[in-house]
């Protein structure tokens, strides 16, 4: 081959190269940034549900009318016993309307008075949803009536009882802990706060649910 053959034959070779370069690297550029990495390929978390958000409230959102009279029935809310060993009715006191959060929220739920470490028990029989320590809570007990239809919330708790697990059926009256000041509750005042959530029994325990006043039933004072 003549040297002028040859010469066109490189020229031509390296023309092609070039292009081909050109149009490569144009694609590739499309699909990187500054600081990626071309060859790592993005991979997204799977979504998982969670059980609860970080962090549950003591009381949930309510749509019930606090001035009015309690909105539960049923064989199991009408032979509630008071959840505090030892207190009796007339010692209780109507706290579901007073102001918490500056003012923001209602409380919800009743206080009920009592030295640390007082045996707490179970107001109604039904089965133990969740044991679950929150900030403000403490050591909380999430009970749901056997119809599935009613959640019995006991939070500050000092302790829980020996054995107490979730998923465990129990009877009116067994111990569940004691009295304490777990949580955001005042140490000078140890308590349990009690409340009475109406829901359906498809709904998880920490799904908003509708509040009922305690003070009427546990008192006496609500038509039974």
């Amino acid at each position: 081959m003549r040297f002028a053959d040859r010469l066109l034959t490189i020229v031509i070779t390296v023309t092609l190269t070039s292009a081909f370069w050109i149009i490569a690297g144009d694609s590739l550029m499309s699909r990187w940034s500054p600081g990626s990495d071309p060859e790592e390929v993005e991979t997204l978390p799977e979504a998982s549900e969670s059980d609860a958000p970080a962090d549950v409230s003591p009381t949930q959102p309510s749509s019930v009318d606090v001035s009015g009279t309690p909105t539960i029935t049923g064989a199991d809310t009408a032979t509630l016993i008071i959840p505090v060993l030892d207190v009796q009715a007339e010692e209780l006191v109507d706290s579901y309307s007073d102001a918490r959060g500056g003012g923001e929220r209602l409380h919800e739920a009743i206080d009920i008075m009592a030295d640390s470490g007082t045996t707490v028990i179970s107001a109604s029989p039904g089965t133990i949803e969740r044991l679950y320590k929150s900030d403000a809570g403490g050591n909380t007990i999430y009970v749901r009536s056997d119809d599935g239809r009613t959640i019995y919330y006991y939070a500050h708790l000092r302790d829980y009882a020996a054995g107490l697990r979730q998923g465990q059926k129990i009877r009116r009256g067994q111990r569940l802990g004691s009295v304490g000041s777990s949580g955001n509750a005042d140490p000078e005042a140890p308590h349990l706060h009690f409340a009475i959530m109406r829901t359906t029994p498809d709904a998880k325990w920490w799904e908003p649910a509708n509040a009922v006043n305690p003070y009427p039933i546990l008192s006496g004072q609500a038509a039974q």
